[in-house]
Parts: structure tokens; sequence; C-alpha cells
């Protein structure tokens, strides 16, 4: 890792408290929140959380070999507040905040490493398009891209600083809840092409409105490089608004739905669950040649993830890629779990898409659900942080359920009594719909009565926020279902805006 002590402590100022043999001119070997993950030469940022203080590790990391520590206490406040004995500490930087101080050294290392970085931000659709501008970008660079969940203030700069002399570009994730949070984002990022996949419903309690949510995202912008370019989903009402951002033209992609697509997604052939076949067509280059098109297979389900592959061809032309490299990388992405991924078990077909939700996000994952040629069952939970719309939001839920055919409609949670209302009111093909109070009382009926709400043969979908926690429903499910029959990671429909 090229990052040495000194560089950190000028990153993020405060006061350096040499230990025995320090050598601020050494390079570490990385920078880390978590001590277990501590080797020789680390640095570790002690953080304090709401279950655990990093500080009452300091002394257990330095015995593990770490090269300096970051602290917002010192050796006798940590003393004294935890009992735990800090005669050990080498070499430390005491800050006023670690998590500011994580945020500076990220924005440090990323300037210094100096590879373009793809930000990718929006409402719905951040991690499938991500997975996909990897993908393709793999096929000419040597890609560093975000993992799991790690797109916020926390995850993002650990992303950053992950970086090492070997990648060539990195794709970094960046989502919000709050405004303010993004040009913090933006700060340590410093992206080169930004990507905004749609302005949708999302934690309106804190944004209020599909305006308020294009100006936090557009933050992205703040700190974007002077030579940076723009690509936005040329389907969405609110970005196609969008003309000029300091004084660069974005770069527009879609489904052919409005005109000046510079790469649009068309003669879309649905292979069910198992993704589609599409042809992108490329806008002429000025050269005379005009329009060029590119058949591409896409193996993730839905026509939503069509999108996100003209996304990744967007991007990737910008990069220079050709169309056989963009073909291929497109062809090449696999699922994320948590967010659609395919298990084909014996007895049934589970979506697991637990990881989160929103009213977007619920729509799209009905419409996939809906492409099997089983029997459909839908179990979806509460969404959070949707502030005073709450109870209408779910309720539009429930009505597109039920309009949409789904089989069986399992609501669970108090705000999905909501959405069981709604869905009720508007079945006609629908078999069964039920409500439950809590997750526990959907597990406590399932294990008596499994067969009758989710028989076997069917397809089921798992859908809420994360808070929900299906990820028991889903374990749940993965013990009755018997093995995989066959493993197709087949979908990456992205929910969650953290």
């Amino acid at each position: 890792m090229d990052l040495t002590g000194k560089e950190i402590a000028e990153a993020c100022g405060g006061r350096l408290f040499p230990g025995e043999n320090t050598d601020s001119d050494r390079c570490v070997t990385s920078v880390v929140i978590d001590s277990r993950l501590v080797e020789e030469g680390s640095v570790f940022l002690a953080t304090v959380g709401e279950r655990v203080d990093g500080h009452r590790f300091i002394s257990q990391v330095f015995e593990k070999g770490a090269a300096l520590a970051v602290t917002q206490k010192t050796p006798e406040q940590v003393q004294q507040e935890t009992g735990v004995d800090c005669s050990g500490w080498g070499c430390y930087l005491l800050v006023e905040d670690t998590l500011q101080a994580l945020r500076d050294i990220a924005a440090a290392y990323r300037k210094k490493t100096g590879i373009p970085v793809v930000g990718i931000t929006g409402s719905v659709g951040k991690t499938s398009t991500k997975e996909f501008v990897a993908g393709v970008l793999s096929e000419k660079y040597r890609v560093l891209k975000t993992e799991g969940n790690f797109n916020n203030e926390i995850g993002v700069p650990l992303t950053l600083l992950r970086i090492r002399p070997e990648h060539e570009l990195a794709v970094v994730e960046m989502g919000i809840s709050d405004f303010g949070e993004m040009h913090r984002l933006s700060r340590m990022a410093q992206p080169d092409i930004c990507v905004i996949t749609n302005i949708g419903q999302c934690h309106l309690e804190n944004l209020k409105s599909r305006d308020g949510i294009l100006k936090a995202k557009s933050e992205i912008f703040d700190y974007m490089a002077p030579d940076g370019e723009i690509c936005f989903n040329g389907e969405d009402d609110k970005l196609r608004t969008v003309t000029c951002v300091k004084g660069h033209k974005p770069h527009f992609f879609g489904l052919g739905g409005s005109s000046g697509q510079e790469v649009s997604a068309g003669q879309i052939q649905s292979r069910g669950l198992w993704g589609s076949d599409a042809v992108l067509t490329f806008d002429g280059e000025g050269d005379g040649s005009g329009p060029r098109q590119l058949k591409v297979h896409v193996p993730l389900p839905g026509e939503h993830m069509v999108l996100n592959a003209a996304a990744a061809a967007c991007v990737g032309r910008l990069l220079g890629l050709t169309e056989d490299e963009i073909a291929s990388g497109i062809e090449r992405v696999r699922a994320v779990s948590g967010r659609s991924n395919l298990l084909r078990l014996e007895r049934y077909t589970v979506i697991d898409d637990c990881y989160n939700a929103n009213p977007v996000s619920m729509r799209a994952a009905i419409d996939l659900l809906s492409l099997a040629d089983t029997e459909k069952v839908a179990v979806l939970g509460d969404m959070f942080e949707l502030g005073e719309h709450s109870d209408a939001l779910h309720a539009d839920v429930g009505e597109y359920a039920a309009r949409k055919g789904i089989d069986r409609i399992l609501c669970v949670g108090e705000q999905a009594a909501h959405l069981f209302k709604a869905a009720s009111d508007h079945a006609e093909d629908t078999r069964q719909i039920a409500h439950f109070p809590t997750r526990d009382a959907l597990l406590s009926v399932l294990a008596e009565k499994r067969q009758e709400y989710i028989p076997d043969g069917c397809t089921v979908l798992l859908k809420a926020s994360h808070g929900m926690e299906f990820g028991k429903v889903l374990e749940y499910l993965k013990e009755q279902g018997g093995s995989e029959a066959a493993r197709h990671n087949s979908s990456l429909l992205d929910t969650h805006i953290l």
C-alpha cells in the first residue's frame, strides 16, 4: 500500500505520539477498522460503534504488529473507561474524530493513487449496475469494485483504501439517505465518471421528494474531476431534465424510449428467470458511420437488468472498450447474495431479494417474480424510512402485486397491513392473501403449514427492508427446500440505498 504513516498524519491532522522503532516514512500494509483484520504493518482506526468501542482493542492490535493506531481517546482515558491495560500501546495518532480521520485518509490516498474512479449512485439499481460496469471494464482493465454493502460513509473509504498498485481502475458504489452525505462521499471518491441509475422514492423521510433526492444525488458532482464524464438513465423523467453539469453534457443510456440516448437497448427477448437477449444500439461518433448494433445476452432476468447492461456499455464506451469486450463483460456478470439471487432448490425456487426494499424495487421484484412459469408466491415485508406517505406507498405495492396476478401474497409487518388490505381489495386471480404481524409470526405458521402457504413446485420471492431480517426466512426456506438442484446466479436487482 503506497501510503506512509507520515502521510496519514498529514491527511487527518491530530497529534502523533511515536512509539519505539517508529518509522513514519515507511509504507503501511493496510488501513482497517476491524481489529481482526490487522496484520503486520497495518493502521488501525479505533471507532466507537453502537455496541463495541474499538479503543479497547488497541493494545491487542499492537501485539499483532500494527504500525499505527488512530484514536480519539488517550491511553489514560481508555484505561479509565474500560479497565483495559494500555501500557502496550505503540505509535498512535490522537484525533478529534476517528471516522472523520478515516474519510480524510481515504481522500488523500485516492488522490495519490491517481487511477480513474467510476462513481455509481441512484435510488435503485446501484449494486447491479456496479456489477455490470465492473464486469465490462474487467475485460480490459484490472478493476477494484465495491464489495457487499460497503457503499456508505464507512464503506466507501474502506473500498478506496483497498486500491493497490495492480489496480488500473475502481468502480465505487455510493449510497446515501440524507443531504450532505453524497458531498462527503464525492470528496473521498473524486469520481472521473459519475453514473446515476434513477431517481426513485427512497428515504423520503429525509429527502422529502424526488426533487430532493435528485438534489442530494447531484452532490456526486461536487468533487468530480474537471474533465469528468456523466452517464444518466435516459428513461428517468428527472434525470432527463439535467442537460448540463459544470459545463459537461450528460451521456444518456436507455431502452430506446426517448431521443438523445447514446446507448439504447431494444429487441429484448426475455428468457424468463434466466435472463434476456437484446440488441444494443450505439449512436454515431461523428465519423459518418451512423449507428452500430451489438447483440448481447444479459444473464440476469428482467428488463431493468437490460437497462443496467446499457449503463455499463455507456461507461465502457467512454473508457475505450471494443464492442466485443462490452458484450463479453455483460454476459459474464453474476449475482450477489440478497439481491434477487436465484436459488433453485429441490422443492421450490427462491428469489432471494431480502437485503432491502423501497417502492420502486418492490415493483421490480414483483415483475421479476411474474416471469416464473410456476405458481408464484410473494413474501413482502415492511419498507422503512418512507416518511408521511408510507401507508399509501405500501398500499400501492399491494395493489401492484394483486394486479400482476401473483398467486399468493404473504404480507409481513406492521406497515405491511396496508399492503395486505390493498392487495385484498384488488385481487382477482390471487388464491391467497395473508398478513402476519411479525417475521417470527410468519415463521411460526410456516413451521406448521409451510405447504399451505409455500407449496412445492412454486417460485417464492422474499422482499423487505433490511431491518425486517428476512435472512431468517431465507434460512428456513433453504432448510426446508432441500439441496440446490442447480445453482443459477441469475439476478442482481439492487434494492438498497444505505
